[in-house]
Formats: structure tokens, C-alpha cells, sequence
């Protein structure tokens, strides 16, 4: 498979860097402190804004408050968080004002972690703390794509996350996602799934980015079996 687009939106967290350990243990100890689920906490929180998982799960608390003393719990935890393989090439490939990071992470801890990874600094950056709603809203999607100079249509979303994927769609993008953290079956909103970046290559042509890639074979133009 191989498709064209003028500009590239990738996800941070199960797309460029590996964090998932850091998250569920920052997300363990503080569903452990206010009485929260353990597993229901990490299943809330991927995939969305910190801010809204905990409105989700303790309406009753202070929501800024909590999500300070979060944010500096996850980034004090940065065991395992590494650069995920296939990315590295992609990102020395592509200009930078071609693609950006969006992200449901604040924009305090995404520069964290990709800093712990080794992920070049993003030219454009829309985090957490950058948009009204969170994904699966559009609109982290639509505000990265205008920082590109570009409608969404000429881009291409690079998701991990059903609620990313949704995201991703419903802005008018078109949708490439993987499978890092969650199963095949939801991740429907996807228009292709790959296993990792380490199955999709990029080149630059002119104003044109050509992105190749093998689908796994229950992904096919949207439509997972």
C-alpha cells in the first residue's frame, strides 16, 4: 500500500515514544490514593487528556490541583520511556515543517518524554493544555493540521489509540494506526492498521510525503473484519 499526503500528524505516547509503564504506574498510584480502580483508571486514561480522565473518575475533586501533582508524578517516571522502533528513520526523513506532534499529554510532559526518548524537538506541537476538547474530539486534530498550513484532508493521522483514531476521522484526515496498545477491533476508525513504524516507510517528493506501508490483512481501507 501506498498512499500521499502533504503532512504527517503523529500521536506521542505508543506512537513515538514507549511510556505505557510510566503511565500506568503513575496512573496505579493515583487511583490508589483517591480509591479509584486500579484497572479502570489506566483504561479511562489512555488515549485521553489526564484533565478529563479525572472529571471521568472523581468529579468531586479539584481537577487542576490533581492534574499538577499527575503530570509531576509521570515525569519524574521516566523508566522505559524509549523511542519506539521505525521512528527514528521517519523523522530524519521528513522537514520538519512537514509534520507535528498531537498529543493528549500536557505540553510540559510531552517535551519530557520525547526528550527522555531521543525525539527531535517538534517544530509544531499541540498538547493537552493547547485545546478545549481532547481527543476523540477533532479538534487536536484540525489545530495540528492548520499549524501545517494544511487541510486536514492532505494529512495523514499516525494513531495507537481508538480515541485518537476517532480523532483522527472524524477532523477528515486520513488514518494509519498501530498496534501498540490496543486490539485490532478497536481501532475500526482507522482507515489502515500496521503493526509497528517499523513496517512503514517515507520518502519526500516535491511537496508530496509517500508513505508505504503493508496493512495487516483484517485492515483494509477502514474496514476491519
Amino acid at each position: 500500500m501506498k498512499i500521499s499526503v502533504r503532512g504527517i500528524l503523529f500521536d506521542m505516547d505508543g506512537v513515538l515514544v514507549s511510556s505505557i509503564g510510566s503511565v500506568e504506574r503513575s496512573w496505579t498510584k493515583w487511583a490508589e490514593k483517591h480509591g479509584v480502580d486500579r484497572a479502570l483508571a489506566i483504561r479511562t486514561a489512555h488515549g485521553r487528556r489526564a484533565i478529563e480522565s479525572i472529571r471521568l473518575l472523581r468529579p468531586d475533586l479539584n481537577d487542576e490541583e490533581e492534574l499538577r501533582q499527575l503530570e509531576q508524578t509521570e515525569i519524574e517516571d521516566r523508566e522505559g520511556v524509549e523511542i519506539l522502533g521505525g521512528v527514528r528513520p521517519i523523522l530524519q526523513t521528513l522537514p520538519a515543517d512537514r509534520w507535528a506532534v498531537v498529543t493528549s499529554a500536557t505540553e510540559r510532559l510531552a517535551r519530557s518524554r520525547m526528550r527522555y526518548g531521543g525525539i527531535p524537538e517538534p517544530k509544531y506541537l499541540v498538547s493537552a493544555d493547547k485545546v478545549s476538547k481532547g481527543k476523540p474530539d477533532p479538534e487536536p486534530y484540525l489545530m495540528g493540521a492548520k499549524l501545517l498550513g494544511l487541510r486536514p484532508d492532505e494529512c495523514l493521522v499516525i494513531e495507537d489509540a481508538a480515541s485518537g483514531a476517532k480523532a483522527g476521522h472524524a477532523a477528515g484526515c486520513k488514518v494509519l494506526a498501530t498496534l501498540f496498545s490496543h486490539s485490532l477491533e478497536s481501532l475500526s476508525a482507522a482507515d489502515w492498521v500496521v503493526r509497528s513504524l517499523c513496517d512503514v516507510k517515507v520518502s519526500v517528493a516535491g511537496n508530496w510525503i509517500e508513505v508505504e506501508f503493508e496493512p495487516v490483512p483484517q485492515a483494509v481501507s477502514g474496514q476491519i473484519s
